[in-house]
């Protein structure tokens, strides 16, 4: 079985090498090439996207003009989820990489690729609708520890924090930017205990302004009911 594949990069000897390493793959066939992402979903909303002429696979550039790969697997994921997004590209770091797969993409692969790892990727696509290279699942894996140790700091913080010192700083971060003899009049206490709730946060964590407050609030998501 032949499956169908569309092909977005901005740099044409590239796309055509791409084009002709992909039909030589055997299995697959590019019938889809656009050199930006606006010009391969406008290529797509033409197609019956259900149809027996729609590709099963995108290999997308992120880096194109007009419309770039982020922005191009995010449009595939809401409007052709049946088309796999494969994100392709020069540059291997953790940021591009999760940056895509946060968009939406389904695997990696970079342009220095040799072709068996193309194909590999590209069959793994088709088999399991994912393809986990090493280096993609190694920054899954850090990321997901980075966030497990940034959840552990944000609870340290908030068990340092009482709830009416919680309260206060909620409304000290609310957008009707309240003044601290307001912030007192909705907690129900005098002025000189709202000094002592900004005082005592200022003092833990070397805080040093109202708007140093609000940053304080946001960096650990202190803020829209969260705590």
């Amino acid at each position: 079985m032949e499956h169908l594949v569309a092909l977005a990069d901005d740099h044409h000897l590239m796309r055509a090498g791409l084009v002709n390493t992909v039909n030589g793959l055997g299995g697959y066939r590019v019938t889809l090439e656009a050199g930006n992402g606006q010009e391969l979903v406008s290529q797509l909303e033409r197609l019956d996207l259900d149809g027996p002429d729609a590709p099963a696979l995108a290999i997308v550039d992120l880096s194109m003009p007009v419309m770039d790969g982020y922005d191009t697997i995010a449009w595939l994921r809401g409007h052709a989820p049946r088309v796999l997004p494969l994100a392709l590209t020069f540059d291997g770091n953790d940021e591009v990489m999760m940056r895509a797969v946060h968009a939406g993409a389904r695997g990696f692969i970079l342009k220095s690729a040799r072709p068996a790892m193309l194909k590999n990727a590209l069959d793994s696509l088709i088999l399991s609708g994912w393809y986990n290279s090493e280096e993609l699942v190694d920054v899954r894996l850090r990321n997901s520890e980075r966030r497990r140790h940034e959840e552990q700091e944000r609870q340290v913080v908030v068990e340092r924090i009482s709830p009416r010192e919680m309260e206060f700083l909620r409304l000290v971060c609310d957008e009707a930017e309240f003044t601290y003899e307001q912030i007192a009049s909705r907690m129900g206490i005098q002025r000189r205990s709202v000094d002592n709730f900004r005082i005592g946060l200022f003092e833990k964590f070397n805080i040093k302004s109202k708007t140093g407050l609000v940053l304080f609030a946001m960096r650990w998501g202190l803020i829209n009911g969260k705590s």
